[in-house]
């Protein structure tokens, strides 16, 4: 993947998959410790501890369509070049939680990408979900609430193309 928000893309297409009715992403980049962290957790249904041990091995998925599934092996892989780590956690019927920490100044560590376009594709695919995306930095956080925008739109969908193409404008 050619840079962190296609990894984030494919996370919370796993988090689609198990149901989940909220995603949460946090990104914190800390360039005092040198240290750029994403954080996804979802509500969805979960993995068994069987399973949890099994996801990170690239030749392992859970997909008909395929028999390789990349995504957490690469990003575990990307964040231990640059000298940091991933952690996964769940419990089935709760959800899931992944934590990737990579060294901000390293030269491997991939640019984060287009985040608010991955966001608004997330959003506009799938508008029953809800999710919450914070990005703090040295210089304050940005946060994005869809329960938020959807109490604005007050009935109108998230997925409706006059809305698609305004959320990727907003700054404030």
């Amino acid at each position: 993947m050619k840079d962190l928000s296609m990894h984030i893309m494919d996370i919370i297409q796993n988090s689609v998959r198990a149901e989940a009715s909220l995603v949460e992403l946090e990104i914190k980049e800390n360039l005092k410790d040198d240290l750029f962290s994403i954080s996804i957790k979802d509500n969805g249904f979960g993995m068994s501890e069987e399973l949890l041990a099994k996801v990170i091995d690239p030749f392992f998925t859970t997909r008909t369509t395929r028999k390789v599934g990349l995504g957490l092996s690469l990003l575990k892989q990307n964040a231990e070049q640059t000298g940091g780590n991933m952690e996964l956690s769940s419990v089935e019927g709760e959800g899931t939680n992944l934590k990737a920490v990579f060294s901000h100044s390293h030269l491997d560590r991939p640019s984060l990408g287009d985040i608010a376009g991955t966001m608004v594709l997330l959003v506009g695919a799938n508008p029953e979900m809800d999710f919450l995306y914070q990005h703090i930095t040295d210089n304050g956080e940005y946060v994005f609430d869809t329960k938020e925008v959807k109490e604005v739109l007050d009935g109108i969908s998230v997925s409706d193309p006059e809305i698609m193409k305004y959320l990727p404008e907003r700054n404030d």
